[in-house]
């Protein structure tokens, strides 16, 4: 038995619905004030790999679409790491409490609180970070480029149909969370880490929409395209005109609600119930 424990490197599937469950019963049972500070790191973490990713493509003229969104989405892992290896809570993955909830380990009242509680927590530390930026003069930098690069993003963001960023929530929130879930097999910070770079890489590089990215992307083409002095807008060549539907119906309407609603689709039935119900020890 002691030569077979010493070659599980990894943890089983149904050892990892086990594990699934108790990390969604601990978050949604504890205090939700600590919960709270940990939503707000976990937001900034999203919010600096965005920022990473927003400096990798500035200033890719005539680079490969494909490849330059790949290496985008390849450092934006960053910010999904620090999360799993600081253990904060991050909306997207606390969507995966819904194991918790099938196995009676927690309410509904209790999932749905946990919830609301990081969400609002990850807003204030994406929106955290948003200010830093502004006050640090970042959108100059390139010249303008990568406030530009910021317009153009967030932008593209608000331009889906209501049902396009649903779907696009659904499959963000499939990376994200399948991302996470593989992390249960893993026994070092190492393999953590290493298991959660493409899947978070897929869906950044395909354009897919994660509701906390969305915090700290979309705010900051806001105040970019409202606030920028007449400076940024000579150097690259552009009118505040062009930006004006950055604005808070946009950003809530059409992006963040169907988003937020789609990642919990992806998050919670998509990977967390079908892992569950197939992989649950009784299941076998």
């Amino acid at each position: 038995m002691k030569n077979e424990n010493s070659f599980s490197l990894i943890a089983t599937p149904a050892e990892m619905v086990n594990i699934g469950r108790d990390a969604g019963a601990y978050k949604a049972s504890k205090k939700q004030f600590y919960s709270f500070l940990s939503a707000i790191s976990a937001g900034a973490f999203i919010a600096l790999a965005f920022v990473f990713y927003t400096t990798t493509q500035t200033g890719l003229n005539g680079t490969s679409w494909g490849l330059a969104k790949l290496v985008g989405g390849i450092v934006f892992s960053l910010g999904v790491i620090m999360v799993v290896a600081c253990g904060s809570e991050l909306f997207t993955s606390s969507t995966m409490s819904t194991v918790a909830r099938v196995e009676n380990k927690i309410t509904t009242l209790q999932m749905l609180r946990n919830w609301a509680v990081v969400y609002f927590g990850n807003f204030i530390g994406a929106t955290f970070i948003v200010a830093l930026i502004w006050f640090a003069g970042q959108t100059m930098a390139a010249d303008g480029q990568w406030g530009l690069t910021i317009l153009k993003t967030a932008q593209h963001k608000i331009h889906h149909t209501w049902f396009e960023a649903f779907c696009l929530g659904i499959l963000c929130n499939i990376m994200v969370c399948i991302a996470v879930w593989m992390t249960y097999a893993g026994k070092t910070l190492t393999d953590k880490a290493f298991i959660m770079i493409l899947p978070i890489a897929m869906f950044v590089a395909s354009g897919f929409e994660h509701s906390v990215a969305n915090m700290f992307m979309i705010p900051m083409g806001m105040i970019t395209a409202h606030f920028s002095s007449t400076e940024f807008w000579q150097a690259i060549g552009l009118s505040p005109e062009q930006f004006a539907d950055l604005d808070v119906y946009h950003f809530i309407i059409k992006n963040l609600i169907p988003v937020t609603l789609g990642n919990i689709v992806g998050g919670g039935i998509c990977i967390a119930l079908m892992q569950w119900f197939t992989n649950r020890p009784s299941s076998h």
